[in-house]
């Protein structure tokens, strides 16, 4: 059991569970082909940090890709940047391709693209690699209380920001 289940079930948050064979560098386009979802509805946990080094965490729909002046200027620092994988792997307690938002190793700020709460239901990380969990994103505002921002941009060939 992870981090992330043992943070959930504490909470009392109904989700539901999706097992993958995880692929490198398959990212959200490979778990949502995998698992016959919609790329937009899997969410992507990034361990980012400011220009003072200060780690943050943002949620961004699988299709899209952050834009970090985007971000940066809307929670009022100079830069954002992603952290290298050890040190992200430092801040969260999980590896690389495994990262959850639940159950963190500290905590942490965490930002989530505004467009991600009106989706009917989402797909985030549960914490290890090839396994995600189906929540309500009400729920998952209740447990994390995240900021919501406007930090889309389009992913490479994706569609337009959303």
């Amino acid at each position: 059991m992870t981090a992330a289940v043992r943070a959930l079930l504490a909470a009392g948050a109904s989700f539901s569970d999706h097992v993958y064979d995880y692929r490198d560098h398959g990212g959200t386009a490979w778990a949502a082909e995998a698992l016959g979802l919609d790329e937009r509805a899997v969410i992507k946990t990034l361990v980012m940090e400011d220009d003072r080094r200060a780690p943050l965490v943002m949620l961004m729909h699988g299709n899209r890709e952050v834009s970090t002046r985007a971000l940066a200027r809307a929670i009022g620092v100079g830069s954002v940047r992603p952290c290298a994988p050890d040190v992200a792997e430092r801040h969260s307690g999980y590896k690389v391709g495994g990262t959850s938002p639940f159950g963190l190793r500290k905590a942490l700020p965490i930002y989530m693209q505004a467009t991600i709460a009106g989706l009917p239901r989402i797909f985030i990380n549960g914490g290890k690699r090839g396994y995600l969990v189906g929540i309500d994103p009400a729920d998952l505002v209740r447990l994390l209380q995240p900021t919501a921002v406007h930090a889309a941009q389009a992913g490479p060939d994706r569609g337009p920001p959303g």
